[in-house]
């Protein structure tokens, strides 16, 4: 899980210092009362109090018997500081206060403010929201989507034990609606004023953000309706990956926190095109292995998240192969070119604007097509390449497709590249293995017989197979052949960074 403060350790054990800048200091610091005060710090807000309201054991004297009257210092991260008011003479703080490692439950603190200090009450809480947002919108007007099914039927129980009471303490507007049927979503989104909404947050897997893309893809404003409107996860599903890679967490009331907190950050979206059909792809595309275990060991569900490894075992130590004819648009073709174009988007800072492609900008529907679809020529720079012996076939537009199984550490939210990784499916049982386990160890990326490039598009044609599992987004879609090409920064999310993903990226200082 994401870290609720930035070192990583509890932040609400006591004591606590931060250091708040000399000049500042009057300003950022409010006495309530005679026995306590809040400071904006660095990082967190430093509540010292003379009770034991916020604390969590007392302090004794030196006997050990009897309580002491000595204050006690704790810190609430910004991060999770929800809201605050002056209602008649009542200072009223809301945070989300974290209860166990993984989930946080809304809190409060109040203190009366006498009615001299009720303008400098004012100032003080505009600075505190300041810091507890920074680039973050305040009060998001959120379309919430819950799927009844998503998490063996507990998504509406999830939904308002963990994320309503976050949504509300932030003073977020919500519209809650379930969906009722496979597609509906596309239908909602479709539908949707994308002038009444910023945020349209899916309680399911990974699922219903993938219909949420396409229904505003079909929108005559597609191309506004996906820079303007949001689309997020509230983990409900099994791989919850967008709320991985976004929000660094499957827990559902720490996703409501960043969704609440959340900045507005262009995603690359990918045109899949297949027959006369045109989809579009936010996750990963998938032929060989990775496919067929994602969606030919339904029948072995009950097993949980081992039916993936006990299907990857199958299949690798069979080598089973899944011959096919790709051709590629290859823009960055080394893994030492990746890492420094990697390490050049770790201190980039640029705004929302510039991360996307400028021909996208606009309110018509969505983009043309600049390779084609596949049922077109190929462009004049590709060549089809047959590939015989082909174990893996994997596209990925985010880092993480499962907790734990960052396959894409190069990739980024808005560079306009898809992550491809291919693995032949002759390898060594031995090598096979390794690969399982480096996907869990963060060192998929540096293993030699693993084929790491960033494209732009591609076109992939299965062969000497009748029937097999193409996987879009987690979705099967038919075993035929398929075009996609990338659009940068066509959609958008909501991220804790603003620019990178929650995943460990690549090493940047070691030979590639």
């Amino acid at each position: 899980m994401a870290s609720l403060s930035p070192s990583g350790s509890d932040p609400f054990i006591d004591p606590i210092e931060e250091v708040v800048e000399d000049e500042a200091l009057e300003d950022s610091v409010l006495v309530v009362g005679r026995d306590a005060s809040l400071t904006l710090a660095t990082d967190s807000l430093i509540v010292l109090v003379a009770d034991e309201n916020l604390t969590r054991r007392k302090t004794l004297n030196c006997c050990g018997l009897i309580p002491s009257s000595s204050k006690t210092t704790q810190a609430i991260p910004f991060f999770n500081v929800l809201w605050a008011e002056l209602s008649d003479f009542e200072l009223t703080l809301t945070y989300a206060r974290p209860t166990s490692e993984n989930v946080v439950r809304v809190a409060s603190i109040h203190y009366l403010v006498e009615k001299a200090e009720r303008r400098k009450t004012i100032a003080w809480i505009s600075k505190l929201l300041d810091r507890a947002y920074g680039e973050s919108q305040r009060r998001k007007r959120i379309k919430v989507l819950v799927n009844p099914f998503g998490g063996k039927g507990s998504a509406q129980k999830w939904y308002l034990r963990d994320i309503e009471p976050i949504f509300a303490a932030a003073r977020c507007e919500v519209d809650v609606e379930r969906t009722a049927y496979r597609g509906h979503a596309v239908e909602i989104a479709a539908k949707l004023d994308p002038d009444a909404y910023d945020v349209i947050a899916s309680c399911s897997g990974d699922g219903l953000p993938h219909e949420v893309f396409n229904g505003l893809g079909k929108k005559k404003d597609a191309r506004r309706a996906l820079s303007q409107v949001a689309v997020v996860q509230l983990p409900c599903g099994t791989g919850n990956a967008m709320s991985w890679n976004l929000n660094g967490t499957d827990s559902t009331s720490v996703a409501a926190l960043c969704i609440v907190k959340g900045i507005r950050t262009p995603l690359d979206l990918v045109s899949i095109t297949q027959g006369d059909k045109r989809t579009l792809s936010f996750l990963s595309q998938a032929v060989g292995v990775v496919a067929e275990v994602d969606l030919g060991t339904e029948n072995i569900r009950w097993m949980g998240s081992a039916r993936f490894t006990y299907g990857f075992l199958v299949r690798l130590l069979g080598k089973t192969v899944y011959p096919a004819d790709i051709a590629v648009k290859v823009d960055i073709p080394t893994k030492a070119s990746i890492r420094e174009h990697y390490r050049k988007e770790l201190s980039n800072r640029s705004d929302f604007n510039s991360r996307r492609d400028p021909s996208i900008v606009g309110d018509s529907t969505l983009p043309g097509l600049r390779y084609g679809s596949v049922q077109d020529p190929l462009p004049a720079d590709w060549s089809l390449v047959s590939h015989d012996k082909l174990g893996n076939f994997y596209s990925g537009n985010m880092a993480f497709m499962a907790p734990n199984a960052n396959f894409f550490p190069a990739a980024l939210p808005n560079d306009g590249y898809t992550d491809l990784v291919t693995v032949d499916g002759d390898i060594s049982r031995s090598a096979a293995i390794k690969s399982l386990m480096a996907v869990e160890n963060d060192t998929f990326f540096d293993m030699v017989h693993v084929n790491y490039r960033k494209i732009s598009g591609y076109r992939i044609i299965p062969k000497g197979q009748r029937s097999g599992y193409i996987s879009i987004d987690g979705e099967r879609v038919p075993f035929e052949p398929f075009q996609a090409e990338v659009h940068r920064g066509l959609g958008t999310v909501l991220s804790r960074s603003g620019h990178l993903y929650e995943a460990k990226g690549v090493a940047i200082n070691t030979e590639g």
